[in-house]
């Protein structure tokens, strides 16, 4: 039997970046992962991939028709999506092999199999081929992220009708695809596919998009996508979904039937509806664990589960499902056994939608200020009168700050616009240190950058935006 300082069951953001820090600080251990490549689901069928996908698709929409603004003339523009699936490849296959090094040089040893739970401090690994390793530790850390939730009456074939995974690896534009879903998933790949040529049809139960983003910037982001082609409908309920084989040498086709509308026929169905935590068939009941409705491990402040010795981190317990608030709870799970002390605000976990404009929030939205009777104020900037943005013909959308009305304390800050995902970062850096919307606004920023945007916006908060 192998023995380790800590096991890990799971090779995703959570699991292997806990691995690496478990090893900083001197402990052996060993990271069990079913799949052939490290990374988790971000890493194979998740944020690398579809960021892949979105930015090859963006390119090949700016060729089709932007880029003549800027005086570059180019003939006829065709699609090699062969290549462009080969080039999403590579890059997913190169960050696995960097993972894999990076656990060569800090001595984890890696372990190929299915792991669960076999009894106090012990983890049993089956392989492949069936064969069966067991594995003991005092500290076992399970960190097996989550998987796509498909609604009932959603007839998923792995092929016509699909998850995220699927839609990720298309061997053709379908001419019609169905998006079942308006949050990041499905607004990201919906618009890879409509950017090569797809009719995209985004059904949304709620009655907005982008529920838990800001409703002013998912109100403006609703619009935008509108505009470039989406067609997008609010307040659907959507009963089923099938494939209908086709009749003499016909292709097959899928029918999606929403409540009090006629069928949707289309090529294609994408069935972003959410995930779950990944928690079945874990053997957590041989050391007296149970999950709740929704499939989280229940963790106290330092990660600890009932079990003794029993550790949970990333999407497998509540919280953001996010890869990067993962990595925090991996390093902040091991610096909790190893000192005794940790801490992670999940307040303040960034939220990037990768769409184009991109889509960046962290913080409180303005109707959680409002529903908890916070006084606040609010600061806009419009992208328009940035001069970084006009330069790369990138000026729609805003940067939003909202502060406590007393303190003048960050309390969120909302963006759409061109670089979001990058721009957040400061705002999140800021408000971890408590800065307040003068703090930031004092902060001399480069020019022409994007960045000076959050600096004008935090300046408006007092009324004192120089170019708005």
């Amino acid at each position: 039997m192998a023995e380790y300082d800590v096991v890990i069951i799971g090779g995703g953001p959570a699991g292997y970046v806990a691995a690496i820090r478990a090893a900083q600080v001197g402990m052996t251990s060993a990271v069990v992962e079913s799949e052939g490549q490290l990374g988790g689901t971000c890493l194979r069928v998740g944020c690398i991939p579809s960021k892949a996908l979105l930015e090859s698709s963006h390119k090949y929409e700016l060729a089709c028709g932007e880029l003549a603004q800027h005086g570059v003339r180019v003939g006829s523009v065709s699609l090699d999506l062969a290549t462009m699936m080969s080039r999403k490849t590579n890059v997913v296959g190169a960050l696995a092999k960097g993972i894999e090094s990076l656990l060569a040089k800090n001595k984890v040893v890696r372990i190929a199999g299915r792991g669960r739970l076999a009894g106090p401090s012990r983890v049993s690994v089956t392989a492949a081929d069936g064969a069966q390793t067991l594995l003991e530790s005092q500290r076992i850390i399970v960190a097996v992220g989550s998987q796509s939730v498909v609604l009932p009456g959603i007839e998923a074939d792995g092929n016509l009708i699909g998850t995220s995974t699927e839609a990720l690896a298309f061997a053709e534009v379908p001419a019609h695809l169905v998006v079942i879903g308006g949050g990041y998933i499905g607004l990201e790949l919906g618009s890879v596919w409509r950017r090569l040529g797809s009719k995209v049809t985004v059904l949304e139960y709620a009655d907005r998009i982008l529920t838990g983003i800001d409703a002013d910037i998912a109100s403006e982001a609703l619009t935008l996508f509108r505009k470039q082609g989406l067609d997008i409908r609010l307040g659907v309920q959507v009963i089923s979904a099938r494939v209908v084989r086709g009749k003499a040498g016909a292709s097959d086709r899928c029918v999606v039937e929403c409540a009090g509308a006629e069928p949707i026929e289309c090529d294609r169905v994408l069935a972003a509806t959410g995930r779950a935590p990944a928690t079945s068939d874990l053997g957590l009941e041989t050391v007296g664990l149970a999950c709740d409705k929704r499939g989280w491990i229940a963790v106290d402040h330092l990660f600890r589960t009932t079990a003794a010795g029993v550790y949970a981190i990333g999407d497998c317990i509540p919280g953001p499902m996010l890869a990067h608030k993962a990595e925090e709870d991996g390093v902040a799970c091991i610096d909790g056994m190893h000192a005794g002390w940790t801490h992670v605000d999940y307040g303040l976990v960034p939220a990037v939608v990768f769409t184009h404009p991109e889509i960046a929030a962290v913080g409180k939205t303005e109707e959680q200020l409002v529903a908890a009777g916070i006084a606040f104020r609010k600061g806009v900037f419009p992208f328009r009168g940035n001069g970084r943005a006009r330069t790369i013909n990138d000026t729609i959308g805003k940067v939003k700050v909202l502060a406590d009305a007393t303190s003048d304390r960050v309390l969120g800050v909302h963006i759409i616009g061109p670089a979001a995902g990058d721009l957040i970062g400061e705002a999140a850096a800021a408000m971890n240190f408590g800065a307040t919307a003068e703090d930031i606004a004092r902060v001399c920023h480069a020019h022409p950058t994007l960045p000076e945007a959050l600096k004008e916006a935090a300046m408006a908060v007092s009324g004192r935006a120089i170019h708005a």
